[in-house]
């Protein structure tokens, strides 16, 4: 699942950059992180750092990641929506992610 939601990421954002953090891959364009994807037992998480900002916000309300972190939960493959996922990837690369460089 987590290899699927890479390859649509590289497919959907030109200039993708990606790292690995706190055992979670984040990825961004330009300053700053956008949305992180973590493997868990029995199922994937895809979170969106600012994903309030989001058409529509995604359902899910992490703990610990930051008030304004929204995402989905995947059990499977078959659980990615590829328009939807690839539409909130696009959305959140026009808003300032995390951790670039203070302005």
């Amino acid at each position: 699942m987590a290899e699927a939601i890479d390859a649509l990421a590289a497919q959907t954002l030109p200039g993708l950059q990606r790292s690995v953090k706190w055992g979670m891959s984040y990825y961004g364009v330009g300053d700053g992180w956008c949305f992180c994807v973590g493997g868990f037992a029995g199922h994937v998480k895809l979170m969106f750092v600012n994903g309030t900002a989001l058409d529509p916000v995604p359902p899910v309300t992490p703990v610990g990641m930051g008030k304004s972190t929204r995402g989905v939960e995947l059990a499977s493959a078959a659980d990615i929506d590829e328009r939807q996922t690839a539409e909130w990837m696009r959305q959140v690369t026009s808003v300032p992610g995390v951790g670039g460089k203070k302005r």
